[in-house]
């Protein structure tokens, strides 16, 4: 056991020095011209400043429920504490720092991306972007796995205390994901709607007050807000497999730490992936980037036999091999699920191809075409979960979930990595045209941005369905810490909350998309607003202030965070404690329903709107300035807050309620 530990502690070392050595590596390449470097300055600056005003709010929130989890024992017999509390503040810091160093090497590699293009082509781009990327990637692995197996050695691994650690990571990624998407999208919408559909100048154009703003979107969005997400599903299926191991008697010594080990080989094979897609990536990114992610996987599984062969246990009625056999199942579904997000996100399969052909008659048909296929693309990964929880449930129980939803997330590293790297070559193609450099660079880092939209579907679809596994694993931790023998369809308390939890996820994406709007709003006015009343700016004599709106998107962000937070905070609390604990148990399962379908439909069909556009982008039907254009951009713009803000926010949502369940459940009993 103290081995496994052990290992783990030396993977996550492992994991933060090939952080320094990307670092370095990002850091020495060429910035560009003066003005590229200044531009990436603008957009650093910009991405500071709102995370630093975000995690004051945060760390408001953390304080509290940190105080809160201290003193429960003085007000009621409960199994919290100062350990819990610690624990608590400790995934919170943790999940804040990597969503940092990821999104601060992120913005300094955006610049070095675009020269990259200049001076090396796609290689020499998707190089520096795969490896800004990658500290993201790391970090959160990294960062993660350091923390666990601390907490674990000094609390003896104690389950009340680590599911704190997991509560921590996941009020932290909340906030992230839903703050910095509503300021990614509210900045994208303004930027895309005055710019190129009413003043009809091209995106990312310099005379676009927005345009700083939403390049700075993407990294607080894109890389600090999917770093925390995927930091709080990696932790939380670790912790979930923890918890459920610790209620099988003679055999959870042994099965408590086997995650850690499959962790550590998940962190090695992702630095092997890594490296594969710096080396690979000189003709066809997304092959390079999608090869990369499944030699990782491949390594994994291979690690994972030999791991449970040499370390694994009987139990129950289950082989000392049932794990290996889950955590395959969970390794298999989400290859099926990201491939599905592929074909039908990406341009080169046929839904997107028709999604762009039926733009041709006005964004109407746009906006209900992309809303079909994000609704048919739930089909297979719903199936594909649902019988991958049946596999794994067969060979090794509940706990054979728990592993699943680790199994498809063991690769965390490189996943982030490759949907980290998108946002910094979105970013690169901005400065590239706000810094009028050769249009060969923008076709370069065009292409890479598509890719990279197809990246973060598939990023999207592991994450959705991981939380899937790991809210059913908290689920069922939940019930056995509280005292919850079954959930009976027939007690009017089950479908109760079973209605209440499925409503939920509808009601947050509501007030999400009306952050988001508000934003937009506020962004538009001062768009126009610039335009009308500063002399010279259309015609491209004077500079805009993009100071002004970058302010009016973080503003914006952080009012709009607060509300939907509070609500995925206080509703299982007040369930638990006012409607009781089976009533809770019903909601979870209803919110983990619908908020499973919602997500993965409301990323898939703005992943499929987006990359729509830049095909007719490409110069299909009609091309740049067309009418069939102009309908694209408006769907795009429909997608964007459903696939950067509301979707991967449901995620967090489902599991950031079972988590708090979890580690309340003491009240409920």
């Amino acid at each position: 056991m103290v081995s496994a530990v052990a290992v783990s502690l030396f993977a996550s070392v492992v994991a933060l020095a090939f952080v320094v050595y990307l670092i370095v590596d990002v850091l020495k390449q060429d910035v560009g011209t003066e003005k590229m470097a200044q531009l990436s300055l603008s957009i650093q600056q910009g991405a500071r400043a709102f995370l630093k005003r975000e995690y004051i709010y945060v760390s408001f929130v953390v304080v509290v429920v940190a105080g809160l989890i201290a003193i429960a024992p003085f007000l009621t017999e409960v199994e919290l504490g100062w350990k819990t509390s610690v624990a608590f503040v400790g995934g919170s810091m943790v999940s804040a720092l990597a969503g940092y160093i990821g999104m601060s090497i992120a913005t300094k590699a955006n610049s070095r991306t675009a020269q990259g293009a200049v001076t090396g082509g796609v290689k020499g781009a998707l190089k520096v972007a795969i490896s800004g990327g990658a500290v993201m990637g790391m970090s959160v692995v990294g960062f993660a796995l350091l923390g666990l197996s601390i907490f674990y050695i000094v609390f003896n691994g104690e389950p009340t205390i680590i599911n704190g650690y997991a509560m921590g990571a996941s009020l932290v990624a909340l906030f992230a994901r839903s703050g910095g998407g509503i300021y990614t999208k509210g900045a994208d919408m303004g930027a895309d709607l005055v710019g190129k559909v009413e003043a009809g100048i091209p995106e990312d154009d310099p005379r676009n007050p927005a345009v700083i703003a939403d390049n700075v979107g993407d990294n607080v969005g894109d890389v600090a807000g999917l770093g925390a997400d995927l930091l709080e599903s990696y932790v939380e299926s670790i912790i979930a497999a923890m918890a459920i191991a610790a209620s099988l008697g003679l055999a959870a010594p042994q099965l408590k730490v086997l995650p850690l080990s499959i962790a550590s080989a998940g962190i090695v094979a992702s630095i092997i992936g890594i490296l594969y897609v710096r080396i690979a990536g000189k003709h066809n990114p997304q092959s390079a980037l999608m090869g990369g992610t499944y030699v990782s996987a491949i390594l994994t599984a291979v690690a994972t036999y030999f791991i449970v062969k040499y370390n694994g246990v009987k139990f129950e009625d289950y082989s000392v091999m049932g794990p290996f056999y889950a955590v395959i199942a969970g390794i298999i579904s989400g290859v099926i699920v990201g491939f599905t997000s592929e074909f039908f996100t990406s341009k080169k399969y046929r839904p997107v191809k028709l999604l762009a052909e039926e733009s041709q008659s006005g964004p109407a048909l746009t906006v209900t075409g992309g809303m079909s296929v994000g609704m048919a693309s739930t089909a297979l990964p719903v199936i594909v979960l649902a019988m991958a929880v049946v596999v794994a449930n067969y060979f090794a129980g509940i706990y054979g979930v728990a592993l699943a939803a680790f199994g498809m997330l063991a690769t965390t590293g490189i996943i982030v990595a490759v949907d980290s790297y998108g946002p910094i070559a979105d970013n690169a193609g901005g400065i590239a045209e706000m810094a009028e450099l050769d249009p060969s660079v923008r076709n370069v880092t065009d292409n890479l941005d598509a890719v990279g939209n197809t990246t973060a579907a598939i990023g999207k679809g592991f994450a959705i369905g991981s939380a899937a596994f790991a809210a059913m694993a908290l689920l069922v931790a939940y019930m056995k810490t509280a005292d919850v023998a079954t959930a009976d369809l027939k007690q009017p308390t089950v479908l109760a909350g079973l209605l209440i939890g499925g409503m939920l996820p509808f009601f947050f994406s509501s007030m999400l998309f009306k952050a988001v709007s508000k934003s937009a709003f506020k962004m538009i006015e001062e768009v126009r607003r610039q335009f009308r009343e500063i002399p010279g700016l259309v015609e491209g004599k004077a500079m805009p202030d993009s100071a002004r709106c970058v302010d009016i998107s973080t503003i914006g962000a952080i009012h709009g965070m607060i509300l939907p937070g509070a609500i995925a905070i206080i509703t299982p609390v007040f369930v638990g404690l006012v409607m009781g604990k089976v009533m809770l148990a019903g909601m979870l399962v209803g919110a983990l329903i619908t908020g499973l379908v919602l997500g993965i439909q409301m990323a898939n069909s703005g992943g499929a709107l987006d990359n729509a556009k830049k095909y007719i982008e490409e110069g299909n039907f009609g091309g740049k300035g067309s009418d069939t254009h102009k309908a694209a951009v408006i769907g795009d713009t429909v997608g964007d807050p459903l696939k950067d803000t509301v979707g991967p926010s449901i995620n967090i949502l489902i599991k950031l309620m079972s988590v708090i369940s979890l580690v309340l459940a003491p009240l409920f009993k």
